[in-house]
């Protein structure tokens, strides 16, 4: 099990309140967790370390995303709605403030490092000075991008995940998700996964815990396929993260020029998938678009 110090971000306390909200009882949320009330008191006083399985399996149980736990317990707000439970393939034009738009223009051209605070107010059309009163450094700007990414990304997994019926289906559902992510957001997608090594070490931390969340998501669904013998590999656990890593590369090499749809990737990663699990069964459960070129 893989523990990240979540401690200060304050999850504990946020934990909490949704348990408190969701009119759940500290010795009900405890059994479903398969610990002791002391334990879950533990955790929500921040006396002991949350584990991203942990956090995963809490958000489960209370409705909820593991990206908005960390993303509410620090008391920021993702700078992009939330899409509705039944619009996770839908993808209207991502809305950012000005000067994340900016960063996110620069650190593309340039690489975070390549870029100055100085080229971003000025693709911003703001002063230096005036920049700084929408974020105290380029550091907040990577941070902020990278964080919006990945509650968006979190917020749709769950709601494509809740659309199966079971696993093989659930597993499906998210792959399908991933690519389409990866594409229709390629741009985030790309400073997500080439930016990560700029992070400062407590930002890192955070966004982390939120691959990591991210990944267990369809580690899950895989197991449980696994377990009914509708997946064979023999390693699961490693395949799924190829398949992961295969969806987080596309924009590296997606245009929209090309002869792919997002929908058709999308669908084609799908098959991959399923044939890496070496699934047998191929159940139809994406509609996908007449074959393309």
């Amino acid at each position: 099990m893989v523990n990240v110090e979540l401690s200060r971000l304050n999850t504990g306390e946020r934990v909490r309140a949704l348990r408190v909200a969701r009119g759940i009882s500290l010795r009900t949320l405890a059994a479903e967790l398969d610990v002791s009330p002391a334990t879950l008191s533990n955790i929500e006083t921040g006396k002991t370390k949350l584990s991203i399985d942990r956090l995963a399996r809490i958000a489960d149980l209370l409705d909820t995303t593991p990206g908005a736990i960390l993303a509410e317990s620090s008391g920021e707000r993702p700078a992009a709605s939330s899409p509705p439970a039944s619009g996770w393939r839908e993808y209207p034009p991502l809305r950012l403030d000005p000067v994340l738009a900016a960063a996110l223009t620069e650190f593309l051209r340039a690489g975070y490092h390549g870029t100055s605070v100085r080229d971003i107010a000025r693709a911003a059309n703001l002063s230096v000075s005036g920049l700084y009163h929408h974020y105290a450094s380029k550091q907040d700007m990577l941070r902020a991008l990278l964080q919006l990414a990945m509650s968006e990304l979190l917020e749709r997994s769950a709601a494509a995940r809740n659309e199966g019926h079971d696993p093989v289906e659930r597993f499906s559902l998210l792959v399908e998700h991933l690519a389409l992510w990866h594409t229709y957001r390629r741009a985030l997608g790309f400073v997500g996964t080439s930016e990560m090594r700029s992070l400062e070490p407590h930002n890192r931390h955070a966004i982390v815990a939120m691959r990591i969340a991210q990944q267990r998501m369809v580690d899950r669904e895989a197991e449980a396929a696994a377990y009914l013998g509708r997946f064979t590999t023999p390693h699961p656990r490693e395949a799924t993260r190829a398949i992961v890593t295969m969806c987080v590369a596309i924009p590296s090499w997606y245009r929209d020029e090309g002869p792919l749809t997002p929908e058709r990737v999308a669908a084609q990663y799908v098959e991959f998938a399923l044939d890496v699990m070496r699934n047998r069964e191929r159940v139809a459960h994406v509609t996908a678009p007449p074959p393309g070129p």
